[in-house]
């Protein structure tokens, strides 16, 4: 039987913790894997709704030293970010209060400037928590002030207790429960263990909550996984690395990475041992969006505020949304989902 403390271990010895930690340190202080020039979300995808144009800029301006690496390596993530950032804003907005405020949990999303920036533009109705084992990041996440309503977990999601979500006098009126937590890129850098990983966050969820994933999954078939990540690597990468860049990252951290990743499958199944309800809100290659909740009209509800989705269609390999399952029948528009078989 697989116990907490073998969950505990298996996340200690995991490779961002270990051989991938002094990767992520020199990334996040600046002192490699900067790009040649700075991403910038394009125009052309958000000129649709200038609530998106008004998101993107301040999202610009508290950017830290991880955002161009990061937004220079997955196709028209930035973009998915605003996009996802002025729903999730909306969302908070109409559901929280200065006096009442809804939480967001943005875990390992480097110097969580997605959080600062929701927290900053909700002015108190959302409270916001960022973690990161890594020291930089969170010289990042101060470098532009002392938040008022957003705050930092220095250390790796595992290690988050009841007690610092008390202790901390902006999350205190949270009472140790988010309405919503997003998991950005880090369960593969632990383990494929994805039951166990969604378990141990999910107890920070308040019921009927949502729980956000966006991650790299393996392919069933090899050589579309392969096809999808020369395209990424030579059809958006290289305009902000070299090729020799490109390939240093494949070797020293990618192939490694890849021993953690899942299929959409396998997720599907983890997810269904925690969550009712799932659907695939985007994709990039092999990079996909996932929502999860026990409660459809809560599910619905925000996949129901996002825009299409701001990527050019070469990179898009799926109809959203979708249900995790493959049951795109059942999920004729945002405000439809489908329960996890």
């Amino acid at each position: 039987m697989f116990t907490s403390e073998d969950f505990m271990r298996e996340c200690e010895s995991a490779p961002r913790l270990n051989e991938m930690s002094a990767f992520f340190s020199a990334t996040a202080g600046g002192m490699s894997g900067v790009p040649q020039k700075v991403p910038v979300a394009d125009p052309r995808l958000l000129e649709r709704d200038p609530d998106l144009i008004r998101f993107a800029a301040v999202h610009r301006e508290l950017w830290g030293k991880f955002d161009p690496h990061y937004f220079g390596s997955i196709p028209y993530r930035l973009e998915e970010e605003v996009r996802l950032g002025v729903a999730l804003l909306e969302y908070g907005r109409e559901r929280g209060s200065l006096e009442a405020p809804v939480g967001y949990y943005i875990l390992g999303a480097a110097e969580g400037t997605l959080a600062r920036t929701l927290a900053s533009m909700a002015a108190g109705s959302i409270r916001t928590l960022s973690c990161s084992p890594t020291k930089e990041n969170e010289e990042s996440f101060f470098f532009h002030g002392r938040p008022e309503f957003a705050s930092f977990f220095l250390g790796p999601f595992h290690k988050l207790a009841p007690s610092f979500l008390m202790a901390d006098p902006i999350l205190k009126p949270l009472s140790k429960k988010f309405d919503v937590i997003f998991e950005d890129t880090t369960f593969q850098m632990y383990s494929p263990n994805r039951e166990a990983q969604i378990g141990f966050v999910k107890s920070f969820l308040k019921p009927g909550g949502l729980l956000l994933f966006v991650e790299k999954f393996r392919q069933t078939d090899a050589l579309e996984y392969v096809r999808r990540e020369l395209q990424k690597d030579y059809g958006y990468k290289v305009r902000f690395f070299s090729p020799d860049e490109i390939a240093q990252k494949n070797a020293v951290i990618l192939n490694r990475m890849n021993l953690n990743e899942v299929t959409l499958s396998e997720m599907g199944e983890a997810i269904g041992r925690h969550f009712q309800y799932a659907c695939i809100t985007w994709n990039s290659g092999n990079f996909y969006a996932v929502a999860a909740s026990d409660d459809a009209d809560n599910l619905a509800d925000l996949v129901g505020r996002m825009c299409e989705p701001c990527i050019p269609e070469e990179y898009v390999y799926e109809g959203l949304p979708l249900s995790l399952q493959g049951l795109s029948s059942e999920l004729p528009g945002f405000r439809s989902v489908s329960k996890v078989k």
